[in-house]
C-alpha cells in the first residue's frame, strides 16, 4: 500500500515537472517581445487620453507610432516641444509648417436672435433635447445650447453663453474633436487654426424660411460669393460656406456687407 502511494506521488510530481517545462518552453517560444520604445513614447506624449488621434489612449497611439502606422502630428494635443521629443525618440521628422485644426460651432442663433418654438424642461442635455421634436429651437439646424459639447470637452475650451449658445475658445481648443461626435446637430466643424472668418449658420432651408426663425442666419444672398475670389466661398443649396482649403481674406467681412451678420470673425 505504501509503495502504491509513493508511486502515485511520484507520477504526479513527474507530470507536474513535465507540464511546467512544457508551459515554460511554450511561453518562451511564443512570447511577443514589446518594443521598449512604446513605454518611452507613451511617457513623452501629453497623456490626455482624449482619443483625438483615433486611438483609445496615448498608449495605443504610442504603439501605432512605433509600428510606423501614424505620424506624430496625428496627436492634436501635442505641443511643438512634445512633437519634437517623440520624433527624436523614433528618429522621425516633424513638419514645422503643419497647421493645427480646431473646432468651431457654425451657428450664431442664440436666444436673442433665434426663435424658440417651445420651452424645453427636460434633461439639460442636447442629445436628450433633440429627441423631443428635434429640440426647442425654431431652426432645426441651430445650436441647442444645453452643453453636451462642453461636458465632452476635456480641455474646458467650450463656453455656453448666457444666451444659450456654445462658443469654442480657439486658444484653449486642441482639436481633439470630441465635441463633434457629441453634437446631435452636427454643426461643429474642424477648421484650420489660422482661418478666422466663418459663416455662422448651418441651416440649409430657404432664406425666407430661415429669417422667420433666426435673424442672423445665412439667407443665401451670395454677396460674399461675388466679392470673394473664385472658389473661396462655396454654395451648398441655400447656404454659403467658407472653403477652408482656399479661404478668403478677413477683409471680406467688410466688403461683402453681409445683411444678417452671419459672416464674421470668430471670437
Amino acid at each position: 500500500m505504501l509503495e502504491l502511494v509513493i508511486l502515485s506521488v511520484g507520477v504526479v510530481v513527474c507530470m507536474g515537472v513535465i507540464l511546467g517545462l512544457g508551459i515554460g518552453f511554450t511561453a518562451k517560444i511564443f512570447t511577443i517581445q514589446q518594443d521598449h520604445r512604446i513605454e518611452v513614447v507613451t511617457d513623452a506624449l501629453p497623456g490626455a487620453n482624449c482619443g483625438g488621434c483615433g486611438y483609445a489612449g496615448c498608449a495605443d497611439f504610442a504603439k501605432a507610432l512605433v509600428a510606423g502606422k501614424e505620424e506624430v502630428s496625428s496627436c492634436p494635443v501635442c505641443s511643438a516641444d512634445d512633437c519634437f521629443a517623440v520624433a527624436d525618440i523614433l528618429g522621425l521628422k516633424v513638419d514645422e509648417n503643419a497647421i493645427k485644426n480646431i473646432a468651431v460651432v457654425l451657428c450664431g442663433g442664440d436666444r436673442a436672435n433665434a426663435k424658440q418654438d417651445v420651452e424645453y424642461n427636460g434633461v439639460n442635455d442636447c442629445k436628450s433635447a433633440v429627441l423631443v421634436a428635434g429640440g426647442a429651437k425654431g431652426c432645426k439646424f441651430g445650436c441647442l445650447g444645453l452643453g453636451s459639447c462642453a461636458a465632452a470637452c476635456p480641455f474646458n475650451a467650450i463656453e455656453i453663453t448666457s444666451e444659450g449658445l456654445a462658443v469654442i475658445h480657439a486658444d484653449l481648443c486642441v482639436g481633439c474633436a470630441k465635441c463633434i461626435t457629441t453634437c446631435p446637430k452636427k454643426i461643429i466643424k474642424m477648421v484650420p487654426e489660422n482661418v478666422k472668418l466663418h459663416v455662422f449658420c448651418s441651416s440649409k432651408d430657404k432664406g425666407i424660411d430661415k429669417k422667420k426663425v433666426c435673424s442672423v442666419s445665412c439667407i443665401g444672398c451670395r454677396k460674399c460669393v461675388k466679392k470673394a475670389e473664385p472658389n473661396q466661398m462655396l454654395i451648398n443649396g441655400f447656404l454659403v460656406q467658407v472653403n477652408y482649403d482656399l479661404p478668403p481674406s478677413q477683409n471680406l467681412i467688410e466688403i461683402a456687407e453681409c445683411p444678417t451678420g452671419c459672416l464674421r470673425l470668430s471670437d
